[in-house]
This record gives structure tokens, sequence and C-alpha cells, in this order.
């Protein structure tokens, strides 16, 4: 054998098994990649479509939200007496919308509280800010957030309060782990949700709201909380309490 030829399968006898090994690493590596970063599928793609338009209609949603016959509104000091707000408590309304529930946590809270304003929606935001100033709200403060995490900070609040406004999570997964890292330990979670039962509820609630509430107790529980408490005075609602556990 010639001796150019000798070196020419020293090198391949070297390099292949790298190749080889390279090979065979490369799908594992990506697979292993892909499954930590897929990204959670939609609960309801566009349900929030409405609330993301260039320029809402504040008077059209004030006067839905907060109108005479909706049991949220009729019973709105009952249901924030439900969450049980500590003055000195930081309080996050997750999903704000116009603000109807704000000056109510606001003033549970007290001046060494915090409330958090918490939406999707700019003009939303905007509204509550000003309904804030006007009433001299000084401790609420609106947060962006977007589909995926309500965008506040670890461990910075105390309770958050969720009503009929959780079948809106297009991500309910990723936002409920952003919300159990703002909690801090020991942390709340109340939910204020539709019934959605087959027979009895509206059509509006059957077609609108995505499930139950077996469902979405079993998608909080998933996220790191557990429940503790269910209250019942509402009608066409049901109040959960959850409390933060470690995952």
């Amino acid at each position: 054998m010639s001796h150019s030829r000798r070196k020419r399968l020293l090198a391949y006898s070297l390099v292949g098994p790298c190749l080889v090994f390279a090979s065979c690493q490369a799908p594992q590596t990506a697979s292993s990649t892909v499954g930590t970063v897929a990204a959670e599928v939609s609960a309801r793609p566009g349900i929030n479509d409405e609330f993301l338009k260039p320029s809402l209609n504040l008077t059209q949603w004030v006067e839905r939200f907060e109108r005479e016959g909706r049991e949220i509104f009729t019973e709105r000091e009952k249901i924030a007496a439900a969450a049980k707000v500590q003055s000195g408590m930081a309080v996050a309304d997750v999903g704000a919308g116009t603000g109807l529930f704000i000056p109510l946590l606001s003033q549970a809270a007290g001046p060494k509280g915090k409330v958090y304003a918490v939406d999707i929606a700019k003009d939303f935001l905007a509204h509550i800010d000003q309904r804030a100033a006007a009433a001299g709200l000084n401790n609420v403060k609106t947060v962006l957030c977007t589909e995926r995490s309500v965008e506040l900070p670890p461990n910075s609040i105390d309770l958050a309060f969720i009503c009929d406004t959780y079948h809106h999570f297009e991500y309910p997964r990723s936002t409920m782990a952003s919300l159990h890292r703002a909690l801090r330990p020991g942390g709340a979670v109340v939910l204020v949700e539709f019934k959605r039962i087959q027979g009895k509820s509206s059509d509006w609630v059957m077609d609108h709201v995505r499930a139950g509430q077996e469902v979405f107790t079993a998608e909080i529980e998933a996220a790191g909380f557990k429940q503790a408490e269910q209250i019942d005075f509402l009608k066409d609602n049901y109040i959960l309490r959850f409390k933060k556990v470690k995952l």
C-alpha cells in the first residue's frame, strides 16, 4: 500500500466516526430543542381580536359591561367582598376591562396597598387611568399584558382577581404560568366565571365560553394552584378561590 493511500485511510478512520456521531446526535438535539420551545396552541383563536383593534368604542363597552341587569355589575360589591382583599395587599385585576372593579379593589387595598389593572387593550387602560385620576385612586397602576403573559414582576402580588375573563385567555397555560410567578408564596387567585351547563346556560354562553367549571379548574390546578373555596350566591356565575402551591 502506498504511503499516500495509507494517509487517506487514516484520515477517514479519524473523521468518519465523527461524522457518523454528528449525524446521529443532530436529530436528537433538534428534537429536544423543538420540545423545549414548542409554543402553546391557542385555546380559542381570535377571541381577543376585537380588543386589539387600533381604536375601541369605549362608550359601547362601558354600556355593555356596566349596565343594570348584568349579574356582575348588579352584584359587584358582593363579588369584591368575596375576594377578601385586605388592607395593604397588592392585587391584580386581570382582564380589568373598563375598570368596573377597580374602585372597589382600590378601596379594599387601601393607601398602603396596590391595585394593578391588567388588560390587553390599550384603550381600556387609558380609560382606567382617567377614571382612577378623577376619583383620586392613587394606588392604581395600569399594566398592558400580552396574550401569553400578565406582564407582572415575580413575587409582586398577593391576589389575582379574574372576573369573566378567564375564558378570554387564548393561551391559558402560559398566562397562568406567568401569574403563578407573579404571585407571592401563599398568594391566591379568585376566579369568577360563567356557568356553562348544557341545557341550562344561554346559547351565548354555550357558544362564547369554551368550557365549564371542571375544565377551567383542572387547567388552573395544573398551573400550580389548589382550589380552596367555592362561593355560591350568583345565578349565572360561579366563584372559586385557589391558593398558590409549589410546582
